[in-house]
């Protein structure tokens, strides 16, 4: 009788060891809470591609070669396809010095323009910021005492001001004026030598050029572009609406 219990025993020792375990630890690491979670926090970073800014739609350009504003009616704060400026800077970290090169009315000219038209239509002289004298091209040529000064306090802050003024002749439709082109005076285009303004280095300048625009009601318009100066070659505005 011994013998009997002692080898059911050990049978059902053996079996308990032999089976695999069971109960609700088997399906915790595919249905438990904890992992719910994570899936969620994965769902935001798919959704983070549509956040990249899109690409700046085309601007027209009217069929004589002039710039014209965009067609679409829209105002919107956007960079100026084409007005990325000229080299100011060289290799060396020093700035690059003047040339006697003639200004051209190049595709850096025509971006320019269709920024400053771009500014105006929305009230904001940032928009054509990039058009404007370059500080680092003004301490060269300016021959006063801090040139810095005097172009944040006078030049740029005055352009500032005019581009406010030249928005309300817009009218109450800004966004549908319609930028016809700029026309430049070759009578008033002149190389001004140096000490003529006092200035230290030489430079063209181009006075009361014409920006052309179309109204809203379509009736042809002009504002004045006061003085265009040039640097290395290309053309850039130095005073909107007057010389003060």
């Amino acid at each position: 009788m011994s013998r009997y219990l002692l080898a059911t025993l050990l049978c059902i020792g053996a079996c308990d060891r032999g089976e695999p375990p069971k109960g609700p630890s088997s399906t915790a690491a595919t249905s438990s809470p904890s992992s719910a979670p994570h899936r969620r926090r994965v769902q935001p970073r798919r959704a983070a591609g549509p956040l990249r800014p899109a690409p700046a739609p085309d601007a027209a350009t009217t069929p004589d070669g002039g710039a014209d504003a965009a067609t679409d009616g829209s105002v919107e704060a956007i960079s100026e396809p084409g007005l990325t400026p000229p080299p100011l800077i060289g290799a060396d970290g020093k700035p690059l010095p003047q040339t006697e090169d003639p200004p051209q009315q190049s595709p850096w000219f025509d971006a320019g323009v269709r920024a400053l038209f771009r500014a105006i239509q929305n009230d904001d002289p940032k928009l054509a910021e990039a058009f404007f004298f370059p500080l680092a091209a003004y301490e060269q040529v300016k021959d006063v005492k801090d040139p810095k000064r005097d172009w944040e306090r006078r030049l740029i802050a005055n352009f500032r001001r005019d581009i406010h003024d030249y928005h309300k002749r817009l009218g109450p439709k800004p966004a549908e004026a319609r930028l016809s082109g700029i026309d430049l005076p070759k009578a008033r285009t002149k190389w001004m030598k140096p000490r003529s303004e006092g200035n230290k280095l030489g430079y063209f300048r181009v006075t009361h050029s014409r920006l052309r625009y179309q109204k809203a009601d379509g009736a042809p318009a002009t504002l004045d572009v006061t003085s265009l100066i040039s640097w290395r070659g290309e053309w850039y505005l130095v005073h909107l609406n007057g010389f003060q």
